[in-house]
C-alpha cells in the first residue's frame, strides 16, 4: 500500500475507495466501468489541485517521502551499466556517499550522490544520508578521476546534511566540504548536479558546485532544516512551518532568487507516484545539459561557473 501524507488524506479516501469500487466489480460481476472513471478522474483532479496549492512545509515532507526514489534507484533505472567505485584511499568506504562510472544512453558519466536506507537497518548502514568526511573525500577522488578519463559528473543530491558527530569533526568535515568547494569550481569537465530530495547546509554543497544546478519539482535547498531554525528562534519545532514558509526553500524560490539554473518536473503527485517516469524525465535532461556543456571548452566552463557563483546573493559597500 502506498504511504500519504497528511495532506492527502482526501486523495486517499477516493483512491480507497476506487479500490473497493475495483473489488466489488469482481466478485459481482457488475459494470461498474462509468463510476470507476468518474471515480479516476475525481482523483485525477484532486491531484492536481492538491499540487497546485502546497505550501513549503508540504514540499519539504514530499521530499522526504518514505517511497520517494533515492540515488540508486535512479542509477537503476536511468543508467545501462554502473560500475560502482569504493572507498577514500585514507580511512574508509563511507555508504552514505555512493558513485561510479556508469553509461547513460551511450554516454559515459560519473555519477555520484548520497544514498538513503528504505528500512531501519538500511538507513543505520546508510547512516540517514548523512555522509563523514571520507564520504566527501571518496566523493572529490570519484571527480578527479572523471576528469582524468575526461569524462562528465553528474551529482545526485538527498541529505539532511552531514554527519555531525564528534568523530566525523576529528577526521576533518569542514576541511573536506571545503575542499570539495575549492576543487568543484576548477574541474576541467561538465558537472551537473541535482537536488532529488532534501539539500541541506554543507552537506549538500559538497557536490553541489557546477555548471548547471537543477531541483526537482518537490525539493528544497537551504544552509538549515525548517525544524532546527524553528529550534534555533523558537526554542521549539512547533514552528517548522512558519520557518519553512519565511525560509523560502523550495524550487520555485530558489529559482527566483538565481541559485539554481532550473526545474525538472515531477509526476502529478510526486516523484514517488511514478519512479520510472522520473528517471526518464531526469535521465533526457541531464543529457541535454551535458550535451550543451560539452560545445565549450574547459576554460569556458570553469569562467562561468565561477562567475555563476561569485553572482550569487545581494551585497552593499
Amino acid at each position: 500500500m502506498p504511504t500519504y501524507l497528511d495532506f492527502e488524506k482526501p486523495v486517499a479516501d477516493l483512491e480507497s475507495k476506487l479500490i473497493e469500487l475495483k473489488k466489488l466489480a469482481e466478485t459481482t460481476q457488475v459494470d461498474v466501468s462509468e463510476a470507476v472513471a468518474r471515480l479516476e478522474d475525481s482523483i485525477i483532479q484532486l491531484r492536481q489541485d492538491t499540487a497546485q496549492n502546497l505550501t513549503r512545509w508540504q514540499r519539504v515532507q514530499l521530499s522526504r517521502h518514505p517511497d520517494r526514489p533515492y540515488t540508486l534507484d535512479y542509477i537503476e533505472l536511468m543508467c545501462e551499466e554502473f560500475i560502482e567505485l569504493h572507498g577514500d584511499r585514507t580511512v574508509r568506504d563511507d555508504p552514505a556517499m555512493v558513485g561510479g562510472f556508469c553509461n547513460m544512453d551511450g554516454q559515459t558519466v560519473m555519477l555520484i550522490g548520497q544514498q538513503k536506507g528504505r528500512n531501519t537497518k538500511q538507513r543505520q548502514q546508510r547512516n540517514f544520508g548523512m555522509a563523514n568526511p571520507e564520504g566527501y573525500r571518496k566523493a572529490l577522488r570519484l571527480m578527479q578521476l572523471a576528469e582524468k578519463f575526461n569524462k562528465p559528473i553528474v551529482t545526485l543530491i538527498d541529505t539532511p546534511g552531514a554527519y555531525p558527530g564528534l568523530e566525523a569533526e576529528e577526521r576533518g568535515q569542514g576541511e573536506a566540504i571545503a575542499r570539495n568547494l575549492k576543487e568543484m569550481f576548477m574541474l576541467k569537465v561538465p558537472v551537473v548536479c541535482v537536488v532529488i530530495g532534501e539539500g541541506a547546509s554543507g552537506g549538500a554543497l559538497g557536490i553541489a558546485i557546477g555548471d548547471r544546478v537543477l531541483m526537482l519539482e518537490n525539493t528544497w535547498y537551504s544552509v538549515i532544516s525548517p525544524e532546527n531554525c524553528s529550534t534555533i528562534l523558537w526554542r521549539s519545532w512547533n514552528f517548522k512551518e512558519q520557518a519553512a514558509e519565511a525560509m523560502k526553500i523550495t524550487a520555485k524560490d530558489m529559482q527566483m532568487a538565481r541559485l539554481v539554473d532550473g526545474i525538472v518536473e515531477e509526476p502529478l503527485g510526486g516523484a514517488h507516484l511514478d519512479h520510472k517516469i522520473m528517471a526518464e524525465t531526469l535521465k533526457k535532461i541531464i543529457l541535454g545539459h551535458l550535451h550543451d556543456l560539452q560545445k565549450l571548452t574547459p576554460e569556458e566552463r570553469i569562467t562561468q561557473r565561477i562567475d555563476k557563483f561569485c553572482s550569487m546573493g545581494v551585497f552593499s559597500e
